[in-house]
């Protein structure tokens, strides 16, 4: 009986003992795995305020910037209305992408001059904010766009309310994150 605890101990006592390289090797797949997700946002944010599919219907289609229409074989763009919700969605957008951009920056900066136990807290505030700025920019766009039936929301604003909850999940990631030697 007494040899049977003593076992039993010995198995336990062995499987609490994690090796160092086995917590350098997690730690630098959640990094590249954070930085991943991060490139991820930062290319949906590109497309969708790049993209030129907003709003779809039939034989037209308006982005950010242009309002573009398929008529007689040609394909004609006009610039986007100068009406100031328009405007506040393309700066939203715009400050969206800037901001997760320079968490990027900010994160690729801290990851090598940050102090042992130190957390990601610039990165986060950056990465919040252009969550934040994105839902916006989308709120106001899905607010303020023309209703008709035959028009429909593309898929450039969709991949903006993608981005959305995954650059604020990516930003709350960013506060638990702590840097380790």
């Amino acid at each position: 009986m007494q040899t049977l605890s003593h076992s039993t101990e010995e198995k336990s006592g062995s499987c609490s003992h994690v090796r160092p390289q086995e917590i350098y090797l997690k730690m630098l797949l959640i990094l590249l795995g954070v930085l991943i997700l991060h490139l991820i946002i930062l290319i949906l944010l590109i497309v969708s305020t790049a993209a030129s599919s907003w709003s779809v219907g039939g034989d037209r289609t308006t982005d950010l910037w242009y309002s573009c229409m398929t008529s007689n074989g040609g394909y004609h763009c006009t610039p986007a209305s100068n009406e100031d919700w328009i405007q506040a969605v393309q700066a939203l957008m715009i400050l969206s992408l800037l901001f997760c951009f320079f968490s990027l920056i900010a994160f690729l900066y801290q990851l090598f001059r940050l102090v042992k136990g130190g957390r990601f807290f610039f990165t986060a505030i950056f990465q919040i904010l252009a969550s934040l700025f994105v839902m916006c920019g989308a709120i106001i766009y899905t607010v303020m766009s023309p209703d008709s039936p035959n028009i429909h929301f593309g898929y450039a604003y969709v991949l903006a309310w993608v981005a959305f909850p995954l650059c604020l999940i990516s930003g709350l990631i960013y506060i638990v994150l702590r840097k380790k030697e």
